[in-house]
C-alpha cells in the first residue's frame, strides 16, 4: 500500500536544497509494526509464521520538478523480503507516487507502507526487507534495509526424503511427547513427524504420500493402511517440510507386547522413498 501522507509542505524546503545543490534522496525512519498504522517494534520482537509485518518509511531529500506554475514529485519504490537463505518469501512489490504539490508544502515527507505475510512453513532466524526507492526527476536512488526475527519450527533440513522430529503422543492435542510409548489396549495411539528432503516441480510444487503398518515382536505384520495421508500444493515461497500426523485406535483385545509404527514416506515428484521403524509396547 502507498500512502502520500500529510502534505504538510515539503516543496519549499526541497525548491531551497535543488538552488543550492544540497539535495539528497533518504530513506529515513524505517520501522516494523504488528498492525497498519500500530506504534514501531521494539528490536527483540519475533513474527511467527503466518503472521502479517508491517512495514512503513518516509523518504526525504527528493526534487521537485517546476512547470510553469505547477510543481510535482515523482517516486518509485521496490520493497523485497528474504528468508535468512537468502531465499524471497514474497513477490517483489513495486509502485510509483507521482503527485502534485502546492508551493505552501512545506516539511513533506511521503509516507510508503506495505504489508505481507510471513510465509506458514518459514524456517525461524533473521529475515531482511530490502527497500530501493528511485526519484524520477533527479536520477537519484536511495536505499535500506532493515531486519527482523522469525521464531519457526525447528527442524534440521536435509537433501534427501526422511521424516523428523518423530513424537508418540497420548493425545491429538498434546504438545510434550510420551516419554515411554507405552499404550493399554483399547487406547487411541498418536503420532506427529515432519518429512522433508522431498524434490520441487514447478511453483515450488511438492506431492508426499504416506502410510502405515504395525508389526508385532516377530516383525509379523498385524495392521496396515498404505494410503494414510497425502499433500499436494504449490506456492510461491518453497515450503520446507510437510507435517505429517497419525491415528490408530487400537482394539481392546490386542495383545500385549511389543511392536514396531512402520510409516513408509513417497515422494512422487523426486522418486524417492522413506521408511522409518517406531517402537511402542502395549501393556
Amino acid at each position: 500500500m502507498l500512502q502520500n501522507g500529510l502534505k504538510t509542505g515539503f516543496a519549499a524546503l526541497a525548491l531551497a536544497a535543488i538552488a543550492c545543490g544540497q539535495s539528497k534522496l533518504a530513506v529515513e525512519l524505517p520501522a516494523l509494526h504488528q498492525f497498519e498504522d500500530g506504534p514501531e517494534l521494539a528490536p527483540g520482537y519475533e513474527f511467527v509464521p503466518g503472521e502479517t509485518v508491517h512495514f512503513s518509511c518516509r523518504i526525504a531529500g527528493y526534487q521537485v520538478l517546476k512547470k510553469d506554475q505547477a510543481q510535482s514529485v515523482k517516486l518509485a519504490w521496490q520493497m523485497r523480503a528474504f528468508d535468512p537463505a537468502g531465499v524471497p518469501i514474497v513477490k517483489d512489490e513495486s509502485k510509483r507516487l507521482e503527485d502534485a504539490i502546492a508551493p505552501q508544502d512545506k516539511d513533506w515527507r511521503p509516507k510508503f507502507a506495505t504489508s505481507f505475510i510471513v510465509p506458514g512453513f518459514a524456517p525461524g532466524g533473521t529475515y531482511k526487507i530490502a527497500l530501493t526507492v528511485k526519484d524520477e526527476i533527479a536520477g537519484a536512488e536511495a536505499s535500506t534495509e532493515v531486519s527482523f526475527r522469525v521464531h519457526g519450527h525447528e527442524l534440521e533440513p536435509s537433501d534427501k526424503l526422511i521424516a523428523r522430529n518423530f513424537q508418540f503422543l497420548r493425545a491429538e492435542d498434546d504438545k510434550v511427547p510420551m516419554r515411554s510409548a507405552v499404550y493399554n489396549p483399547g487406547d487411541s495411539l498418536w503420532a506427529r513427524f515432519d518429512i522433508t528432503g522431498y524434490r520441487f516441480a514447478e511453483n515450488n510444487r511438492l506431492s508426499v504420500d504416506y502410510g502405515l503398518a504395525i508389526l508385532d515382536s516377530t516383525d509379523k505384520q498385524v495392521f496396515s493402511q498404505p494410503s494414510a495421508a497425502a499433500d499436494s500444493n504449490a506456492s510461491f515461497y518453497p515450503q520446507r517440510y510437510v507435517p505429517g500426523a497419525l491415528t490408530l485406535h487400537l482394539d481392546p483385545t490386542v495383545p500385549k507386547g511389543a511392536y514396531t509404527l512402520l510409516i513408509t514416506i513417497q515422494d512422487k515428484i523426486g522418486n524417492q522413498t522413506y521408511e522409518t521403524r517406531q517402537p511402542f509396547q502395549v501393556e
